[in-house]
């Protein structure tokens, strides 16, 4: 890439998204530091900085094609590291309409996040541009004397208590997650922060690992995943198993709400046992536990929204569970840090020496968070306990939330896997969420059915209109969001 380098950049934090924004960044910058307040580990080990990495972590097929392309054969590490191949694995999922059962159809890889970052970062250790500083603390940003522009960090070194010490950089990018000060930095530095929306969820996630022994290697060729989709109606858990790398299995119990999944081995065991198909619990009895469960929570799903501020300092960006967090049971986060660090790639290449280059970016990244942060409260909304908080209403919510459902329940009913494949995709980002609503799509389902009949009749006596003007009132516009797949 013929590409006239600028000066340095800094990445606060050497995670999933940290690591691919430096990939991009390489391309732009001819100095990239990451700065990471643990120490990397020497074989794949989740780091005390990410206390969710042991639970599931997954790319959606739209993550996987963009993570291929910045890091081209980084699935072949994947696999020499035992990760293992789902294609044609059986994939077995349950709602409470019924069950969906398939083949899986492409060529992709499960494994554990410390697998994946360990991978990522062996990638970029071979950039001659990256540079790794572990084991240090940003502690403030540091700013021209107008504090308009960010021109560098500060950072303690938690091997020398106390010491501390500046760095200079031309951009710095906060990837530092749901731990960033981000907001704090900005406030002390005098800028007007908006409170950022909040979804709160009260999510409980407990992970529990198994060994398959050698005579169980049956289990290896049969499955990819078995979901069992907790039920808002009754309250039950979700439940998936799923197979990473060298023959570990791992269940994860799953509810949003306040009502959190048992950590105690044997509770945890009752609890699969007691999920509305068995399937799950006759397959552990056949595995040898590796780990106690491991519980993590998430009170609340937040969405900054730094785009919207009059001023913004320039040198300084965020990306990844910086700007938002999601809920997990999707799979969302991971990709939305690879299309967060595509769109920033597409704005340096065209942008770069443009005026406002930083809001421009902030701008678009809020583009791509819209329909995933919708997506996310429009299924966690149908659960007990669960509530929004946020400076304006959530556009076409509860229209959102009644009719995912009723696709989900035609889908699933009448076996309709083009509808149900359609259903996923939006939720994993892998194509806008203009695809299920399309005009035609929504009277095909509306039209399915008794209920949605009704639903549709009522809609167009209320409105007075067609259902393509009602639709476009009903819901946020997805603008953008068609770039993402």
């Amino acid at each position: 890439m013929n590409i006239h380098k600028m000066g340095n950049a800094i990445i606060i934090g050497g995670g999933i998204a940290g690591l691919l924004t430096a990939r991009v960044l390489s391309d732009y910058y001819e100095d990239v530091l990451i700065v990471e307040k643990d120490e990397f580990p020497q074989k794949p080990e989740d780091r005390s900085g990410t206390p969710h990495a042991f639970h599931p972590h997954r790319f959606t097929v739209q993550g996987r094609l963009i993570t291929n392309r910045l890091f081209p054969g980084y699935e072949d590490d994947l696999a020499a590291n035992g990760a293992r191949g789902v294609m044609q694995k059986t994939v077995y999922n349950m709602n409470q309409y019924g069950v969906m059962e398939f083949l899986y159809p492409r060529n992709e890889y499960k494994f554990s996040r410390a697998l994946l970052e360990w991978v990522f970062r062996k990638h970029v250790n071979q950039l001659p541009n990256v540079r790794f500083l572990p084991q240090h603390d940003v502690t403030r940003l540091e700013t021209t004397a107008d504090r308009a522009a960010v021109i560098g960090i500060r950072v303690r070194d938690r091997r020398d208590e106390g010491q501390e010490k500046s760095l200079s950089a031309d951009l710095v990018i906060d990837t530092g997650g749901r731990f960033s000060k981000l907001s704090a930095w900005l406030e002390e530095l005098g800028y007007n922060v908006p409170e950022p929306d909040r979804l709160k969820v009260s999510i409980g996630y407990s992970t529990r690992r198994y060994r398959i022994p050698a005579g169980r290697v049956h289990l290896l060729d049969k499955w990819d995943t078995i979901n069992i989709a907790g039920q808002p109606a009754n309250g039950t858990y979700t439940g998936v198993f799923s197979i990473i790398e060298n023959d570990v299995a791992e269940v994860v119990l799953y509810r949003p709400g306040g009502h959190y999944p048992p950590t105690r081995a044997d509770e945890f065991e009752q609890a699969v046992a007691q999920l509305p198909s068995p399937l799950i619990s006759e397959i552990v009895r056949e595995l040898e536990p590796l780990t106690a469960p491991r519980g993590y929570r998430v009170p609340e799903l937040y969405r900054h929204r730094y785009a919207r501020m009059n001023r913004w300092p320039s040198g300084l960006l965020a990306l990844g569970d910086t700007l938002c967090i999601y809920d997990p049971i999707f799979g969302q986060g991971m990709t939305v840090a690879a299309i967060e660090a595509e769109r920033l790639e597409i704005i340096l290449k065209e942008q770069r020496h443009a005026p406002n280059f930083e809001k421009r970016v902030l701008q678009q990244l809020e583009e791509v968070i819209d329909p995933a942060y919708w997506l996310n409260c429009a299924n966690d909304m149908l659960w007990e306990g669960v509530e929004y908080a946020g400076a304006e209403p959530l556009k076409g919510i509860d229209f959102g939330k009644r009719y995912m459902e009723l696709c989900l329940k035609h889908a699933t009913m009448m076996r309709d896997f083009r509808l149900y494949g359609m259903y996923w995709a939006v939720n994993t980002l892998t194509v806008s969420p203009r695809e299920i609503y399309d005009p035609q799509v929504v009277r095909d389902v509306l039209m399915a059915s008794e209920e949605g009949m009704q639903w549709l009749e009522e809609l167009l006596q209320s409105y007075g209109r067609p259902l393509e003007e009602i639709l476009e009132h009903e819901l946020p516009s997805f603008a953008r969001a068609a770039e993402t797949a």
